[in-house]
């Protein structure tokens, strides 16, 4: 059986791949979103373009503080913390990850309201109610158990604060879900996990949050992958030198499965604390 990597294991493949990372997927290490899968946006612009979209979401208000959880290198945190007068706290398990996010804020000027912390999102070092947002854009698919990570999202998250969250969706089919499921697990053998929309709706409500929208927006995420498996491609040669060529083509073949699987979608949802 495939079991998930641990969360050190995730941070220390960051580590590893960070230059790799960099050119692959550029400022963001999420999806992009494009109205025209067939126009010319950037993949940089794409991404941007995801982060605001989650970000508009969300009732911001100047003076807010908000939690990103699985930050990367900074750049939708970075983002947010130019576009409104707010207080950002990114966390990530990749040690570097925070040392170049923190690097980065500091060459855009906004190291005084936006910082970056080593830290798990599965066991938050934050007391109860300390933000009044809290952002996870793809990155729960890499905890070891969703639930306890919104557990803790929901407990840093002040009374009538918000969570937004961009993750990827289980999509069924007229099928249904377990042969949907099964599909995209054919697919990702055991690297993510996905959940449909009603499910994430019950998880949120399971840790004391009220859901509020949702919307897949898979049609628009999944050029993506397309564009993902053809950088990877184009960088054969630098990925070799980090992994053998059956992990390679393993993964080239997922970007191009994922990009094909109808039952992958692409979600991105908002939550309230009620008080």
């Amino acid at each position: 059986m495939v079991t998930k990597p641990t969360p050190d294991e995730i941070g220390q493949g960051y580590d590893a791949f960070a230059d790799l990372l960099d050119q692959l997927c550029g400022e963001n290490l999420h999806h992009g979103y494009w109205d025209d899968p067939s126009g010319d946006m950037s993949l940089d612009e794409a991404t941007n373009r995801l982060t605001d979209r989650l970000s508009g979401m969300l009732p911001i208000r100047a003076g807010n503080r908000l939690l990103d959880i699985g930050c990367g290198i900074g750049e939708p945190a970075i983002r947010m913390g130019t576009a409104h007068d707010i207080m950002v706290t990114g966390i990530s398990i990749s040690e570097r990850q925070v040392e170049r996010a923190n690097d980065r804020a500091l060459k855009a000027d906004v190291d005084d309201r936006v910082v970056f912390e080593y830290a798990d999102a599965m066991d938050l070092p934050f007391q109860d109610e300390s933000f009044d947002l809290v952002w996870a854009l793809e990155s729960l698919h890499h905890m070891p158990d969703r639930w306890t990570a919104l557990r803790e999202a929901a407990r840093v998250l002040r009374p009538g604060g918000w969570l937004a969250l961009g993750d990827f969706l289980l999509v069924p089919g007229p099928d249904g879900a377990p042969a949907a499921a099964a599909r995209v697990q054919e697919v990702a053998k055991g690297v993510l996990s996905v959940v449909d929309v009603d499910e994430y709706r019950e998880g949120l409500r399971a840790v004391g949050l009220v859901p509020a929208e949702a919307e897949d927006v898979g049609e628009y995420t999944r050029t993506t992958w397309s564009k993902a498996a053809a950088r990877f491609e184009d960088l054969r040669e630098q990925a070799l030198q980090h992994i053998d060529e059956a992990q390679f083509e393993l993964t080239l073949s997922r970007f191009r499965g994922f990009g094909a699987e109808p039952a992958l979608g692409y979600v991105l949802m908002t939550a309230r604390k009620p008080g």
